[in-house]
């Protein structure tokens, strides 16, 4: 009887096992991307299409090297290696924007096997401007609501586009040695914010871009006409006025503006909350346990910046999602 139980135990104990490894009849698909931060984020786009005949495997471009980026990543063409079990997920950067006009711009909005973020990378998903104030509800356990973030970006993005209109043109015409974009990015980013004022940070850069804008329009008076025709095949690509922070560069938006931003009114929202715990407290060792046990439950606002995913709500993410829906229903 005993030896009988071992068994059925050992044979269920295989059997779990076996169960908790992956299916060896689905189909595999590989995806490269560019970095290890790349690695989550497609993850947590491919993972929603993994089902009972398909997984993903998300990988870096090579397996040989350290060697990694956007380029590595579409070297795996050589040899029709993207194919329907082969894929690559790259940063749009302004590639999506110049529409073919450089060989890299041409291959990845052409090719069905590559997919891009649409927005410049995968940073400015993560500052979407609709999510702000939950990243700041989970890094600090406050739903005060300071700021309207939405409303900010915004602001933010109308004054920055006509500058980035003319980054766009310039990339276009290789020219950037007279605008490149870390010059344009050194124009458009924010000051130190002051929660209680926002709107000042945003005056003071406003009268940077507008200085600018001057000076090109007098060098380049005969390009204007150019300029306002690629506003309207901005249109058509889904970039105006109030949505141009997802077309700049991630790191230049995440650094220099969002969370120039979020610093100070999480931090003001920490006090907030300390101050309500000091004033409710009975006694000094209930305030002292209260607010370790805040402060333990508290987290660094990056970290919640990079790992949120309230970005699946953006227009542009959708754009993402048919694109991968287009090539699993062709497969």
């Amino acid at each position: 009887m005993g030896k009988r139980l071992s068994e059925n135990l050992s044979s269920l104990y295989i059997g779990a096992a076996n169960r908790l490894k992956p299916r060896k009849s689905r189909r595999k698909i590989i995806a490269y991307v560019e970095s290890y931060d790349d690695v989550s984020f497609w993850r947590t786009v491919l993972g929603e299409y993994e089902d009972e005949t398909r997984y993903f495997e998300v990988m870096l471009p090579s397996k040989t090297s350290l060697a990694k980026g956007k380029k590595t990543v579409l070297m795996n063409e050589l040899g029709a290696r993207l194919g329907q079990n082969m894929i690559a997920c790259v940063d749009s950067d302004y590639d999506y924007l110049l529409q073919g006009a450089t060989q890299t711009s041409h291959y990845i909005i052409n090719n069905r096997y590559v997919f891009h973020t649409y927005a410049y990378a995968i940073e400015n998903y993560q500052c979407y401007a609709e999510a702000l104030h939950e990243v700041c509800v989970m890094a600090t356990l406050n739903d005060h609501p300071l700021i309207d973030f939405a409303a900010f970006m915004r602001m933010y993005s109308r004054i920055a586009y006509p500058l980035f209109v003319w980054s766009v043109w310039f990339y276009r015409k290789h020219n950037l040695s007279e605008f490149s974009l870390l010059h344009f990015c050194s124009y458009v980013q924010l000051e130190k914010v002051d929660v209680f004022y926002p709107e000042r940070s945003l005056e003071h850069m406003e009268r940077k871009v507008k200085r600018k804008l001057r000076e090109l329009e007098h060098r380049h008076p005969k390009e204007l006409e150019e300029i306002e025709a690629l506003k309207v095949e901005f249109t058509r690509l889904g970039v105006n006025e109030e949505n141009v922070y997802m077309f700049i560069q991630g790191h230049h938006i995440m650094d220099r503006v969002v969370m120039k931003l979020l610093v100070p009114v999480c931090n003001v929202l920490r006090h907030e909350r300390e101050e309500e715990i000091k004033a409710l407290a009975e006694h000094d060792v209930q305030f002292h346990n209260e607010l370790t046990s805040y402060r333990h439950r508290q987290l660094g606002v990056e970290i919640v910046l990079r790992k949120h995913t309230g970005y699946k709500l953006s227009p542009l993410y959708k754009k993402l999602e048919a694109d991968i829906e287009r090539f699993l229903n062709q497969i």
